[in-house]
């Protein structure tokens, strides 16, 4: 036990300097570690290198999942040395998205598909989710003809519009869903084609969490918040050994190489508490690859 806990806080501690990720995953989970208090969230942070490969890069306790315990998190990674990536994932929970919007405002921002999806059919009738459901999926299959870029974006798009007229009047409240913040559901696309199938979503994680979550199940409330770090930490250690990592095709790597160019040239830090280093959120370089329209 005490070597586990010697080697967390080493990992908790380690220095990023060297790590430069084209993507970055954002996810969090509750666990009870309080006696009289309900499950707390437990927040991670990972992301695909520009080897690439995965790299589990940071974890932290909260009593909420505000904006401040959001930016605490991913200030802590800037202050490790880690920069600014090109790619956020991540659920739309506003004070989540508010602190990548503030210290990390010249990185292009991917609402999980998974999470949208849920909110939809929470708005659908049983009867009828399978087939709003397959319809929504649909929506973001891309035909191999169109590149990565405007084009996949635009077509996109047309998906949106056309699934909207079609439910509009049976489930508006479903459709005013998708439509709310939809530009964020298509910016994958402006991505490697070979990367589309995990960098749409944040689920993967998630999935990991519910391993953990498995594992406390039995125990019903974990001893204090520092044990459910380190449990949390070692099964998603383990778990991030086994992380494949993203194909690259050379047209992929010249894809990503102008994202960069244009994102992050001069590199992009992240800012550090009491830093005057401000990023404008929201603001990107125009793309030339394909902005969104």
């Amino acid at each position: 036990m005490r070597g586990d806990r010697h080697q967390f806080e080493q990992w908790r501690r380690r220095r990023l300097d060297e790590v430069e990720l084209d993507y970055l995953f954002l996810d969090g989970s509750h666990f009870k570690c309080h006696a009289n208090a309900a499950a707390e969230p437990v927040l991670a942070a990972w992301g695909i290198d520009t080897d690439p490969k995965p790299v589990f890069v940071g974890l932290d306790a909260a009593s909420s999942e505000s904006g401040d315990a959001w930016e605490g998190l991913l200030t802590g990674l800037g202050e490790r040395g880690l920069g600014c990536p090109l790619l956020v994932i991540s659920d739309g929970a506003p004070g989540l998205i508010g602190a990548v919007e503030r210290t990390m405002g010249a990185a292009l921002r991917q609402r999980c598909l998974v999470h949208r999806a849920r909110n939809i059919l929470a708005k659908v009738p049983k009867n009828a989710a399978a087939e709003v459901k397959a319809d929504y999926w649909a929506t973001f299959d891309v035909p191999e003809n169109i590149e990565p870029g405007r084009d996949a974006v635009a077509y996109v798009h047309k998906r949106i519009d056309a699934f909207a007229k079609r439910w509009r009047d049976s489930y508006p409240a479903a459709v005013r869903c998708l439509l709310d913040d939809r530009d964020s559901l298509t910016v994958y696309l402006r991505f490697p084609r070979e990367h589309w199938p995990r960098t749409r979503h944040s689920n993967f994680i998630e999935r990991t969490f519910g391993e953990t979550r498995r594992r406390v199940k039995v125990i019903g409330r974990l001893p204090g918040e520092h044990s459910c770090l380190k449990l949390v930490w070692a099964v998603l250690d383990r778990a991030s050994a086994g992380w494949r990592g993203f194909t690259m095709t050379p047209a992929g790597l010249r894809l990503l190489q102008d994202l960069r160019r244009s994102l992050h040239d001069p590199p992009t830090q992240l800012p550090q508490r009491n830093s005057e280093v401000h990023t404008e959120p929201g603001v990107a370089p125009a793309d030339p690859v394909g902005a969104i329209a």
